[in-house]
């Protein structure tokens, strides 16, 4: 499978008793594909998946495919402590016509190299699909490692990785040493690094709301190499990133900042709480500013 372009975690919204809104969530599915994303992606960290009971994330498989249809392609996460539990969810994520799947590192657990892999490879056993891998250690505490990434190359489902270390090394190891792993930006503040060290796709939050800004960026730098034209892109969206990364908010501004665009997210789940007044107005005048001098850009380089 090849992941070329945006790739959206959506965002679960909620109604005032924090049950799950399903008319909001398919109003989102459907803006970000009119908006022109590549892929979405369901039960990521940004769609509180952990925050979920079993059933619910089932439902969302469900209804995400049945609102998608074929449009773009549906990537379902598997997260989880047990290797048990990630295999279920694989198995339902294929059986309700997943396209791929979203494989991370066990939470909490704090496996080794080989025990990542042997997790990550018996849920490839059960589902057999194409897996975009996950490596955050700043959530899991362990790195997808060389180690890990040579075992898993016993299986060719293992053809994609979400790189969400932060660690430019990484970044260099990956695209010189893993060419066959397609690298994919998870690391917002560089992603034109990334693009410049050949990545093609960018798993991003923000496109919940911002879709147009993330593939306005993507398409200066991945598509036209245009990389003069990406620094500026880049240079108005760090302030939004900078927004969004400070204080432990991130879930929060993100389901406001769909909020800001028409489609009520509601409040993120306990223990998580929504913004409060300033940060709300923090974050729609950034979003504004950010909006505003990409569009100026776009005009300019159209002209």
């Amino acid at each position: 499978m090849k992941f070329d372009g945006i790739y959206t975690p959506v965002v679960t919204p909620h109604k005032a008793d924090y049950e799950i809104d399903q008319d909001g969530f398919v109003q989102t599915i459907n803006m970000l594909i009119d908006a022109g994303v590549a892929g979405l992606i369901v039960a990521g960290t940004t769609g509180e998946y952990y925050a979920q009971t079993t059933d619910e994330r089932i439902m969302l498989m469900q209804l995400a495919k049945a609102t998608i249809k074929d449009r773009v392609p549906l990537i379902v996460g598997t997260g989880a402590i047990r290797t048990e539990d990630s295999i279920f969810f694989a198995e339902q994520a294929k059986q309700h016509g997943a396209d791929a799947l979203l494989v991370s590192t066990p939470p909490y657990a704090y496996p080794t190299s080989r025990e990542i892999a042997l997790h990550a490879l018996a849920v490839d056993r059960a589902a057999n699909l194409p897996v975009m891998l996950y490596n955050y250690p700043g959530r899991m505490s362990v790195n997808m490692d060389e180690e890990t990434l040579d075992r898993l190359g016993r299986s060719p489902n293992f053809c994609a990785i979400k790189e969400s270390s932060g660690d430019p090394n990484r970044l260099h190891m990956l695209a010189r040493d893993y060419p066959h792993i397609q690298l994919s930006c998870g690391m917002d503040d560089q992603a034109l690094e990334f693009f410049a060290w050949g990545a093609h796709s960018w798993v991003c939050a923000g496109s919940n709301f911002a879709p147009e800004a993330h593939i306005a960026l993507h398409k200066a730098c991945a598509i036209e190499g245009d990389f003069n034209k990406g620094r500026r892109i880049m240079s108005a969206m760090l302030p939004l990133m900078s927004v969004l990364e400070q204080g432990g908010k991130f879930v929060q501004c993100i389901k406001h900042g769909l909020t800001l665009r028409g489609i009520d997210a509601g409040p993120p789940r306990k223990p998580l709480q929504p913004l409060n007044k300033d940060d709300k107005r923090e974050l729609a005048e950034v979003i504004a500013t950010m909006n505003a001098t990409i569009n100026q850009i776009e005009q300019e380089s159209a002209s």
